[in-house]
């Protein structure tokens, strides 16, 4: 499969302070393919194989001290690359990965992405199998 992108929703109200931190549609990608997936979110980043996501789904809305920005949620060490409060898609890891902070000492079992269209990344993670059709 060809690399797929993702691109990130960019709410008006937080265009500004986001890209304070560099963070701009242009430094901001979720990339697919058969091999890895690739969170590029400004300075920050996460790489790991593509059969390391074991789950995903849909979320948001979110409460905007949540979800925009680079989070570390304290409850269960996920992260949140985030530039919108409307929805976005949960990303789950079989084995911990590193998104924050570089090295082994922080990693995510679970990272959220704010991207323009969740349903299609939720798709591509899960086509359906040979011979069916997902419905319209």
């Amino acid at each position: 499969m060809p690399v797929q992108r993702f691109a990130f929703r960019f709410d008006p109200t937080f265009r500004v302070p986001l890209a304070l931190l560099g963070i701009r549609p242009q430094t901001c990608v979720v990339l697919l393919d058969d091999e890895e997936l690739v969170i590029r979110f400004g300075r920050w980043g996460l790489r790991t194989a593509r059969a390391n996501v074991v789950g995903a789904q849909q979320g948001g809305p979110y409460r905007w001290w949540r979800a925009v920005g680079p989070h570390l949620s304290l409850a269960d060490r996920g992260v949140t690359f985030g530039t919108g409060t409307t929805a976005g898609v949960c990303l789950r890891f079989g084995t911990p990965v590193p998104g924050l902070a570089p090295g082994r000492w922080l990693r995510h079992p679970a990272a959220t992405v704010t991207v323009t269209d969740p349903a299609a990344l939720l798709a591509a993670l899960h086509p359906a199998p040979a011979g069916h059709t997902r419905p319209a």
